[in-house]
């Protein structure tokens, strides 16, 4: 007789009356995890008082961990061993007070049955709001039912009234008034005509998204499967990172410094040191130009339309930042680079869209805005910026709530002020890329604005598309909002029209939001009609939000 044996069944904690389990996501590196544990303690400690006041008990699901000096479920598989423990009926907290990793906690919440709260802090210094952008589109995608909310102080009467909503009757209701599914027959006659044109231009011709690795950081609702991208003529080349590294190899000295002495004869501004652990130093910058060189040199070789680099975590160790590289890729005036063989300038006056992260819904949407701004005759120059943080500003010319939109340095020096002159290069927290390299830090300029997010839900393409303008705010205030957030990267001071800062909140399905000037408030009008016309003709639900003018 043969006999079996059978693996031990982890035992599950014990769910008791009016107990919720708490989850907390962190990074994959350590040195962001140890820095970032005491925000995250903090937050927990007042969410915990906030539901024992309401006669509920919180207790974390997974311990501190004394060799490691912090508590976050920092891998995938330590996320699925933690919900071994969970009952899958019991109500669930995931606390979100820093930059996370949502596929660390996707398995466990996948399978999930009780109700399930994603929460935050509202902190520019800690990227809680980014985190819990990035885990609701993940879940979004994976067709989780979830609730959400965010807090200053935990307070408020937002937030108390949206716990105990969610408590009675496990979800909390938002405002979604905003929202309003496109109708075509409102779109002006000659921008619709515009869009359908390129959409059938695009899924005949086709392009392809070059993508350097998937997955960046975990970022699950940023990888659009081909099933959904193919039917709309886009197509992934898919490139391993180490031959962008083996690339790079082959850019010469002599043509990085031809680049980098191009910015500087634009103006541009470099804060170098010497200490290469805690400084930016030239030999990084070269390196960070040799990036950009051999990027350009393999979409041409490939025939990419637009190309996203993962960086993170695949080549932190390897090489400085990306962020210069992307950002200059994404401006249509930047340092030429030459076919390596027959001496061709290549992408000549021309923006070669990258999407920050290997983000694919931004990758979709830039080129997209890529094909429309420059049929109309605009700068096509576009971003994706994390929705960082925000609060209201007041003076003689604003009263509104502000957005501080703010990455880490991907953003064409055309979005500035003052252009190339007033774009400072700054080294890249040691936190998060150990190997340095600069960004590209700006304020962006004032002026009309178009924003956007293509994401994956219920197995389709959707977009939300809304207006906007970027403002200029006095320098104690510019200085205040870097201060608050990260110092080293660009920011634009964004104000969407009707649309809240909690309807977007509630809304919005990812950390990242696209955005792209216009000449014009009549040109950016008629730019989002075409560009909404586009999308629908390429099979992509469009959902307009907010105040926008379709005459």
């Amino acid at each position: 007789m043969t006999t079996y044996q059978i693996p031990i069944t982890t035992p599950q904690l014990i769910t008791k009356p009016n107990e919720i389990f708490l989850l907390a996501s962190g990074d994959l590196r350590l040195s962001a995890n140890q820095t970032c544990w005491p925000a995250q303690q903090e937050m927990e400690q007042q969410i915990t008082k906030v539901f024992a006041a309401e006669s509920w008990t919180v207790k974390r699901a997974h311990p501190y961990d004394e060799a490691l000096k912090h508590g976050f479920i920092w891998n995938q598989r330590m996320g699925m061993d933690v919900f071994k423990t969970i009952p899958s009926e019991a109500p669930l907290i995931v606390a979100v007070a820093v930059w996370q990793y949502s596929y660390h906690l996707l398995a466990g919440l996948r399978d999930h049955r009780g109700p399930i709260l994603t929460m935050a802090n509202w902190s520019g210094q800690w990227p809680g709001l980014v985190g819990l952008l990035n885990l609701n589109g993940s879940l979004t995608k994976m067709g989780v039912k979830y609730s959400t909310i965010w807090s200053e102080d935990f307070n408020d009467e937002f937030f108390l009234n949206g716990i105990r909503q969610w408590l009675r009757e496990g979800d909390i209701t938002h405002d979604a008034r905003h929202i309003r599914d496109l109708k075509l027959a409102q779109l002006p006659k000659e921008e619709s005509q515009l869009g359908v044109m390129l959409a059938q231009q695009l899924k005949s011709e086709k392009a392809i998204l070059g993508i350097f690795d998937e997955g960046c950081m975990g970022m699950y609702n940023a990888i659009i499967d081909d099933e959904l991208l193919n039917p709309c003529g886009i197509y992934k080349e898919r490139f391993s990172q180490s031959a962008l590294v083996a690339e790079m190899r082959l850019v010469s000295d002599i043509e990085a410094s031809n680049a980098r002495t191009w910015l500087d004869k634009k103006g541009m501004i470099f804060n170098v040191g010497t200490d290469d652990a805690t400084e930016l130093t030239d030999a990084q910058i070269l390196e960070q130009l040799k990036m950009y060189i051999a990027a350009v040199r393999i979409a041409d070789a490939f025939g990419c339309d637009a190309i996203g680099i993962q960086y993170q975590q695949g080549l932190k160790d390897m090489t400085p930042a990306s962020d210069l590289a992307e950002g200059l890729l994404n401006d249509i005036e930047r340092p030429p680079v030459s076919h390596k063989e027959t001496g061709r300038e290549l992408f000549s006056g021309k923006a070669l869209p990258h999407f920050n992260e290997v983000d694919e819904g931004s990758g979709v949407d830039a080129l997209v805005t890529n094909r429309v701004w420059t049929a109309m005759g605009m700068d096509p120059a576009t971003t994706l910026h994390d929705i960082r943080w925000g609060r209201h500003y007041k003076d003689d010319d604003i009263d509104d709530f502000v957005w501080v939109f703010e990455i880490s340095g991907a953003v064409p020096p055309s979005h500035f002020v003052g252009g190339y002159a007033s774009a400072v290069s700054e080294r890249q927290p040691a936190m998060y890329f150990p190997k340095g390299g600069g960004t590209i830090k700006g304020e962006s300029k004032p002026g009309e604005i178009v924003w956007s997010r293509v994401y994956v839900q219920t197995g389709a393409l959707h977009v939300d598309m809304g207006r906007g303008a970027a403002v200029t705010l006095p320098p104690e205030e510019m200085q205040f909002r870097w201060k608050s957030t990260t110092p080293q990267w660009p920011i634009m001071n964004a104000i969407l029209h009707g649309v809240s800062r909690d309807q977007l909140m509630a809304r919005h399905k990812a950390n990242h939001i696209q955005v792209v000037y216009a000449t014009s408030k009549e040109m950016a009008d008629k730019a989002l009609a075409a560009k909404a016309a586009m999308f629908a003709e390429l099979g992509i639900s469009v959902h307009l939000c907010g105040e926008i003018t379709l005459t």
